[in-house]
């Protein structure tokens, strides 16, 4: 049986985008920190790096297709947070945001990553942010390479 698999290595010339929702930004900073790290160590050139700002993780799927329809990189990583509220406005803003950027990588056939955190309360965010429970924005971004690898030997 033949096994086709990526692997953890750039070669420097990959075109990334970072898209981050602003809000939670005491959050979403680290975890844009985590992702520019795990990129750098794993052989990407910053140089090759962008990083898209954007206020909310409901405006991440907006900006995810108009920079996939410019075709000008290799794959996206978005990283935000929602922090579920006393009402429902979490659950529609997460659904919402999940929804986009799922219909945005089937649209454009291009490798992204899903780090959008939606917890629970803060104490969860600051753990799946660099303390506890690892980084996920390092995580979203060590999806990016694999899928990248993976990609260009499909």
């Amino acid at each position: 049986m033949k096994t086709i698999e990526g692997n953890m290595t750039l070669t420097g010339k990959e075109k990334i985008a970072i898209i981050n929702g602003r809000f939670n930004h005491i959050i979403t900073d680290r975890l844009v920190e985590g992702a520019k790290d795990t990129f750098i160590r794993h052989g990407g050139d910053e140089k090759n790096l962008d990083l898209v700002l954007v206020p909310g993780a409901f405006e991440i799927p907006f900006v995810l297709t108009k920079l996939l329809e410019t075709n000008r990189y290799d794959a996206i990583c978005c990283v935000g947070a929602v922090i579920r509220g006393a009402t429902p406005h979490f659950d529609y803003i997460s659904a919402e945001a999940t929804k986009g950027i799922a219909t945005a990588t089937m649209r454009y056939g291009k490798p992204v990553s899903n780090g959008v955190l939606t917890t629970d309360t803060i104490e969860q965010a600051i753990e799946r942010a660099g303390s506890k429970a690892g980084n996920k924005g390092a995580e979203a971004m060590s999806t990016i390479i694999e899928m990248l690898s993976l990609y260009n030997k499909i």
